[in-house]
């Protein structure tokens, strides 16, 4: 299918990231590698896993039998935190099970256990990126207060910070001092931490003929806040992608960014 012009974020560097990505947690062995396929037949342009994960040669696998190019499909991963200190050894071990020449985008999984070694795992990612095997870096997990140690030790800024986000979560000031420190927030788990059933979810569904989950789908999008839905079922991955054809006024905004308290 001829998927919509999706709307991106820019990341330095040039690098334009889809702010609607394919979540592929908990998504392995050939049940991941049938799900990736179906996001990206779906429309998907922007795929995310991680080491942890256990699932990149299957992610790899799918976004080569896609037939996509790879210039036309956003790839993240992410360091996990018991690999301080061999930064390199996992960036390449990534490429190779990817079967990839670089990814687009590499992330911090979590901070460090201490945190005196956030610093020197932050050069070495960067030092990826230097090299081409990652187009831009950024962290996963992280406070502000840890994203601010990290620039003012390199004067370089994450790209992104991926953390727990959705309408119950919504915090006006987190939200603001990312877009301060010019970070782009990605929200990940967006349905799971939401009620569905929450009248407002319902009312501004029906009112544009959609789903509560494509409404929080949106209203991420709204808010030029990257999302990454996930599912295994192939009618749920669809309606996931089918998010392009409305989007959310400011009233419906407001009303929804309410639900965070």
């Amino acid at each position: 299918m001829t998927s919509p012009v999706q709307p991106t974020v820019l990341l330095p560097g040039e690098v334009r990231m889809p702010l609607l990505g394919f979540g592929t947690w908990q998504a392995t062995g050939q049940a991941g590698y049938e799900a990736v396929l179906a996001a990206l037949d779906a429309g998907y342009r922007h795929i995310d896993t991680a080491t942890m994960y256990g699932n990149e040669r299957e992610v790899g696998r799918a976004v080569k039998e896609s037939g996509l190019r790879r210039e036309d499909v956003f790839i993240t991963t992410k360091l996990p935190p018991e690999r301080v200190g061999r930064e390199r050894e996992t960036i390449e071990e990534s490429l190779a099970a990817l079967d990839l020449d670089y990814v687009d985008l590499w992330l911090v999984h979590w901070p460090p256990t201490t945190p005196a070694e956030g610093i020197p795992v932050w050069r070495e990612m960067l030092a990826a990126r230097d090299e081409n095997m990652a187009r831009a870096v950024g962290v996963s997990n992280h406070s502000i207060s840890q994203i601010d140690e990290l620039v003012q030790a390199t004067e370089e800024n994450p790209a992104v910070n991926q953390i727990r986000w959705s309408p119950s979560l919504y915090d006006r000031q987190v939200h603001a001092a990312h877009r301060d420190r010019g970070v782009v927030l990605e929200g990940y788990s967006p349905l799971r931490t939401t009620d569905l059933a929450d009248p407002v979810l319902v009312r501004i569904a029906a009112a544009h003929d959609v789903s509560p989950a494509q409404v929080v789908l949106r209203w991420h999008i709204d808010h030029e806040i990257v999302v990454i839905p996930k599912s295994v079922t192939p009618e749920r991955i669809r309606a996931n992608a089918d998010v392009f054809h409305f989007s959310l006024t400011a009233s419906e905004m407001r009303d929804i960014d309410a639900l965070g308290g």
